[in-house]
């Protein structure tokens, strides 16, 4: 059952309903990701508050009259297609409210401090005795056990923590050069995608198993996971990679060049391309240099190499240069500003940007998911919730509420 949305939704996870007790990024990450493949999230709120990240603004979302509402971009961003509800669990009436929703539930997500919820009756222990089917995935800094569990984490910390900042920046010793986190909360981010694939992954051996289970998610644990090739290349041979600002640790040439007009990226994969390039630059002594004549050889050469590039980068603009390269399959690119972003004609194309109905500015502009289906498309009419918006329909409609009860848990301030 559709518990307040007037249209029903649709998705590979019809059916499926998730009870979203996270607030900031990596936890309503994660339950947007769920929302947009179609299952029904009711979010958690603080009654008055709210999620800490609708006050992050400005900017703020405009209402029909031009005016700011209490809607932050930061808020609008992670938090679409589900419904808002209001509840104290500090409270016992609130505790055994979320209790109820749990019984509801297939998915519970959660970011609290590690033994928070414990307090409140609501740590897997208890909620899975009462729901053995559910799936509850809690997400921390540092994850439910080791030295550091019980210390807050933050993405700014786990990105130096995890050894993103180490790599991440101008090489040291050049202007501008020293760590630097990423652009986005990419822990956060990336540790709601692997929350995600989590829950879906125990949901399916549910399906044999007929029992949830608890899941175990930690920022500090996704930001090494997701290393790659930095973390190969340290383990297998045996050097601490450094920051390289826009250059690649296993390829070359593979970084920025200014031109003209600005910059361009030149991403040379092959020898085969690397040739062709040079050709193209009017550089074809360099593309028969025997010391660039392999990867390996213009990574042992790099600073010649690149010497050897850059001059040649400066004598075309940024168009000039992409228009005689992909003709010849040399990958390169702008680097575009998000104005230019959503501009672009393929994004145009792909619908990446999505107007969303919004009950307090009429339309809200959204990042549509890249996912695409080509049976059960994404459905996107479902606005982030305003706070507490759904509290009484949650209440009436999934647990058998009625009014007279629904007031005197406003009045005792439960909701």
């Amino acid at each position: 059952m559709n518990t307040a949305n007037e249209k029903k939704r649709s998705g590979p996870l019809e059916g499926i309903r998730v009870l979203d007790l996270s607030r900031i990024l990596a936890g309503p990450w994660c339950g947007q990701l769920l929302a947009d493949l179609g299952a029904d999230v009711i979010k958690v709120e603080r009654p008055g508050k709210g999620d800490d990240t609708r006050g992050w603004g400005p900017p703020f979302l405009k209402d029909r009259d031009g005016r700011d509402t209490s809607e932050s971009a930061y808020y609008l961003c992670a938090n679409r297609g589900k419904q808002s509800i209001t509840l104290d669990i500090a409270k016992a009436e609130g505790q055994a409210i979320a209790r109820e929703l749990a019984q509801h539930a297939d998915i519970l997500l959660e970011n609290y401090k590690v033994g928070d919820l414990k307090r409140y009756g609501l740590d897997y222990a208890a909620v899975s005795a009462l729901n053995p089917r559910l799936v509850y995935c809690s997400i921390t800094g540092f994850g439910q056990d080791g030295p550091m569990k019980d210390r807050a984490g933050y993405d700014f910390m786990v990105q130096g923590m995890g050894g993103l900042m180490s790599i991440t920046g101008e090489r040291d010793g050049l202007p501008g050069g020293g760590p630097q986190k990423a652009g986005v909360a990419i822990a956060d981010l990336m540790t709601g995608m692997y929350s995600s694939v989590a829950i879906l992954a125990a949901i399916e051996e549910r399906h044999r198993s007929g029992q949830g289970q608890y899941i175990d998610m930690a920022l500090l644990d996704t930001q090494v996971a997701w290393l790659a090739n930095q973390n190969s290349n340290y383990l297998i041979g045996g050097q601490i990679p450094e920051r390289m600002g826009n250059a690649h640790p296993n390829v070359v040439p593979y970084q920025t060049f200014p031109t003209v007009d600005g910059d361009v990226i030149l991403a040379v994969g092959n020898d085969g391309q690397f040739k062709r390039f040079c050709e193209a630059a009017g550089i074809a002594a360099t593309g028969a240099d025997p010391r660039f004549a392999s990867n390996a050889l213009r990574i042992a050469n790099r600073d010649a190499c690149i010497a050897a590039i850059a001059p040649a980068m400066k004598r075309k603009t940024t168009a000039e240069w992409i228009a005689s390269l992909e003709p010849l399959g040399v990958p390169c690119g702008p680097i575009h500003r998000l104005n230019e972003v959503f501009e672009n004609p393929q994004i145009r194309h792909r619908g990446l940007l999505v107007d969303v109905p919004h009950p307090l500015a009429g339309s809200v502009p959204l990042v549509a998911n890249p996912i695409k289906y080509s049976r059960t498309p994404l459905d996107y009419s479902v606005p982030p919730p305003l706070l507490g918006e759904h509290t009484d329909t949650v209440l009436r409609d999934l647990l058998g509420k009625n009014d007279a009860e629904i007031a005197a848990l406003k009045n005792a301030g439960v909701i």
